[in-house]
């Protein structure tokens, strides 16, 4: 991957900002297990390693220990059973160990990547990537999704120095994961509505070429939908550029709009209730995935229906709000909303801008039953009973996760746009 290449896309930015990354190579291709320590050693990192994996991800990159340890790194390892959330008590328990070392490498991706990345933050250590799977899009991100009490907020992290992927492990990774990938690339379709509405309602920043980035990333793995889940390195390795790019579009906007939207934030909140009941959560791609296509029908359908005549100020009913959330999560949600994002537009706005976004959402979004065939042709989840969702969490996610975020998305509008609401159809269970 020419990261130079993608960079100069974004040089003298009309936009008027300067887009930098601190990320300094990509490099994706056969036979990288066995170069990890030379590798490591053109990008700068010193002899003293911490290296944290699960078990599972240790596996797939077998021999990596090995390889680090004959290329002169001493190594000291923190190994997990099977690491699945980001939790805030991990991230304390990498950084415990930074103190020691020169520097950390993260054997996976998700969770274990982003407690690294937080923790490589938190003690100004170089952090890097060993990627197992082409899973999820934040391998380049420099922010980290962490849990703490059972709630997920998105803290500031350190993007890695440099990204390793050996393409026949990645290719050789469960189809699941790659499944679970290609999901969470499914959300840029909603990601790009979301941000572009955004900018014409509060005035948020927004960039034309980071939003090209992510769509041309976007469109060369939904070129792909039909080799996903077979073991060719080829379609593995551009699956992960994909998702490395999008990561890296995140970090040049200097905000996450370039990669996630309310999609993401239902899966947030699947995620957090099901913590608060002691259960794990599937993958996050899978959840991302099943997420997309829920608001794709709402987003298309509430354009379809709403009246800009009928808007108004928001009705939001917070009581109810705070009656979903509990008394665990009541002090997050009102955090998130201490002034809520809805404070920053008004009805004349939605009203004089009500065809520019609904042009945004028709021109960024397919149809419902278009990106319903794309995920069953990747072997990806479509509905929350393959996620292990119920249908009660299924329709609270997708009608309260605005308010776990101050973010503006088209789903937080809805008190406001007074349109007859039907979270079953558009969560697919009517």
């Amino acid at each position: 991957m020419d990261l130079q290449e993608l960079l100069n896309k974004v040089k003298n930015c009309p936009c008027g900002r300067a887009h930098t990354v601190d990320l300094e190579g990509v490099e994706i291709g056969r036979s990288i297990l066995g170069e990890t320590a030379r590798l490591l050693h053109t990008y700068r990192f010193r002899q003293r390693l911490l290296v944290v994996a699960d078990r599972n991800t240790l596996a797939a990159a077998d021999g990596i220990l090995a390889h680090l340890e004959r290329g002169g790194y001493h190594v000291q390892t923190l190994i997990y059973d099977d690491l699945r959330t980001a939790h805030q008590k991990d991230v304390d328990r990498v950084l415990s160990l930074l103190g020691d070392v020169d520097g950390v490498l993260s054997v996976g991706t998700g969770s274990l990547n982003d407690i690294c990345r937080r923790a490589a933050f938190l003690a100004d250590k170089p952090f890097a990537i060993f990627a197992t799977a082409p899973s999820m899009d934040g391998f380049a991100s420099d922010t980290a999704p962490i849990t703490e009490n059972n709630f997920k907020v998105s803290l500031p992290a350190r993007q890695p120095r440099v990204i390793l992927a050996d393409t026949d492990i990645l290719a050789a990774s469960p189809a699941e994961l790659k499944s679970a990938g290609y999901g969470d690339m499914i959300a840029k379709y909603s990601a790009m509505a979301d941000w572009r509405l955004s900018a014409l309602t509060t005035g948020e920043y927004y960039c034309p070429r980071i939003a090209a980035l992510t769509r041309d990333a976007l469109q060369k793995v939904v070129r792909l939908t039909d080799s996903v889940t077979k073991n060719d390195p080829q379609t593995a390795a551009a699956i992960m550029e994909g998702l490395v790019t999008t990561g890296i579009a995140m970090k040049l906007c200097g905000s996450s709009r370039a990669a996630s939207g309310a999609e993401h934030v239902v899966s947030h909140f699947w995620e957090c209730k099901k913590l608060e009941q002691g259960l794990l959560s599937d993958f996050h791609g899978k959840k991302v995935g099943v997420a997309s296509l829920m608001i794709t029908r709402m987003y298309h359908d509430v354009c379809r229906r709403a009246d800009p005549a009928r808007f108004g100020a928001d009705e939001t009913d917070w009581d109810r709000v705070f009656a979903v959330y509990g008394d665990a999560f009541k002090a997050d949600v009102v955090k998130c909303n201490s002034p809520t994002v809805t404070e920053e537009t008004s009805p004349a706005i939605l009203r004089e801008n009500w065809t520019a976004i609904c042009d945004a959402v028709r021109e960024e979004m397919p149809a419902p039953d278009v990106l319903a065939d794309l995920l069953r042709r990747a072997g990806a989840a479509a509905t929350c009973e393959e996620i292990g969702v119920s249908r009660e969490l299924c329709l609270s996610g997708l009608e309260f996760h605005p308010y776990m975020r101050h973010r503006m998305l088209l789903s937080r509008l809805l008190p406001m746009l007074r349109c007859r609401t039907d979270f079953s159809a558009w969560a697919g269970l009517s």
